[in-house]
């Protein structure tokens, strides 16, 4: 029995009604235009399910328990709507803001994130700095009264919609490549500028974006914490960040399956049920108990964060198993499904292309296998069982 409290089921059948009313029924012309359209964060603002934990004085219910944003997730696998990116804004952004900026800046920014007149996002990633950010070329200089921002950034969520864009941005690149500051780009600031809406493998509906920065005056009423800090920030956000990846891994998968075992009940082979063969038995079975063990640890892995144990080594097994898990799956689901899993109009094939992305952002597989073997090897080594 999963830990939910009542207020949360409630929650759960509320926001499951809200995306059947209102997101599902017009994902169908999201994709086709590319983007998703700015009302769909404002009637979630409205209804109050985007970001749940800020204090009540900035409009939130004040309740930073993750089970919350677990609902979220899963109840958007469930219907469909998961290129609609509203965790990233209310989840993955916002808390930077909550963690790191100051009171007048809560009060600046966070009113309207929650109502979602606001959209966040955030960028990181350059062409030469992905999971390694000591790559990253974009600097930020403190200037008399303003910090210069210049550099471009590439393959970012949100970024066409975005009105407020946390970036990440060295400032002193020649000596220290770790030193980094977070600061606040606001959209309509001079010298700030979006490329195109990148053509992308899945998730059609979800603008990704380039975005460039030349000489982009950065109020210092705008940057985040303490300057050259933004890295061990950065670090300080990655473990959620994967808890967010592995909740909603888990969860596709667990929708995979049951699309696949619908449809092996009914499609016939050799004039039975292909339900009825011992291989697909077999394979579904093994799949079934992968994804039952997965959620366990998932499960787990946000009670700890709640607790604020969640380490960094927990959230990259996590992230990395439900990944190939659900990568698994959907190669299974699409296997069984035959001719019927490549064509578009079943969802299954959807779901195959939109989750390849899944093994490489919040960290590659293999940056998530480096980060747990370091600490295998590392001479302080603990397992759960210790």
């Amino acid at each position: 029995m999963r830990n939910f409290t009542e207020e949360q089921t409630m929650f759960r059948d509320a926001y499951r009604k809200f995306l059947e009313a209102e997101i599902k029924p017009h994902m169908e012309r999201y994709r086709e235009q590319g983007i998703v359209d700015r009302e769909a964060f404002e009637k979630a603002g409205e209804q109050g399910f985007l970001m749940i934990w800020p204090d009540e004085q900035y409009g939130g219910l004040g309740d930073n328990d993750f089970r919350f944003e677990q609902v979220i997730i899963e109840e958007n696998v469930r219907a469909g709507t998961g290129e609609w990116f509203a965790t990233l804004h209310s989840r993955l952004v916002g808390p930077y803001i909550d963690h790191f900026g100051n009171d007048e800046q809560k009060q600046r920014f966070l009113p309207d994130c929650i109502t979602g007149k606001k959209i966040l996002g955030i960028a990181m990633t350059e062409p030469d700095a992905g999971s390694d950010l000591s790559g990253m070329r974009s600097t930020i200089v403190e200037k008399d009264d303003h910090f210069l921002l210049n550099g471009s950034k590439v393959y970012i969520s949100n970024g066409i919609l975005a009105d407020l864009v946390i970036v990440a941005a060295k400032s002193d690149p020649e000596n220290n490549p770790h030193a980094m500051t977070l600061c606040v780009v606001e959209r309509g600031m001079e010298g700030f500028e979006r490329g195109r809406n990148l053509d992308k493998m899945g998730l059609k509906a979800q603008d990704t974006a380039e975005l460039f920065f030349t000489n982009v005056k950065i109020p210092k009423e705008n940057i985040l914490g303490e300057p050259g800090k933004g890295f061990f920030y950065l670090m300080q956000g990655l473990a959620e960040e994967r808890l967010i990846a592995m909740v909603g891994a888990t969860a596709n998968a667990r929708h995979a399956f049951n699309l696949t075992r619908d449809y092996v009940m009914d499609r016939k082979v050799f004039g039975k049920p292909l339900a009825n063969m011992q291989n697909t038995q077999f394979k579904m079975a093994e799949m079934d108990a992968e994804i039952d063990i997965m959620q366990v640890y998932v499960d787990h892995c946000v009670s700890e964060h709640n607790e604020g144990r969640l380490t960094v080594n927990m959230a990259a097994k996590g992230k990395l198993q439900g990944s190939e898990l659900e990568w698994r799956m959907l190669d299974l689901g699409v296997q069984l499904h035959g001719g019927a899993g490549y064509m578009q109009e079943y969802p299954i094939c959807r779901m195959f292309t939109d989750s390849r992305v899944n093994r490489i952002l919040a960290g590659s597989s293999e940056i998530m296998k480096f980060i747990i073997g370091r600490d295998v090897f590392n001479e302080n080594y603990t397992s759960l069982l210790d």
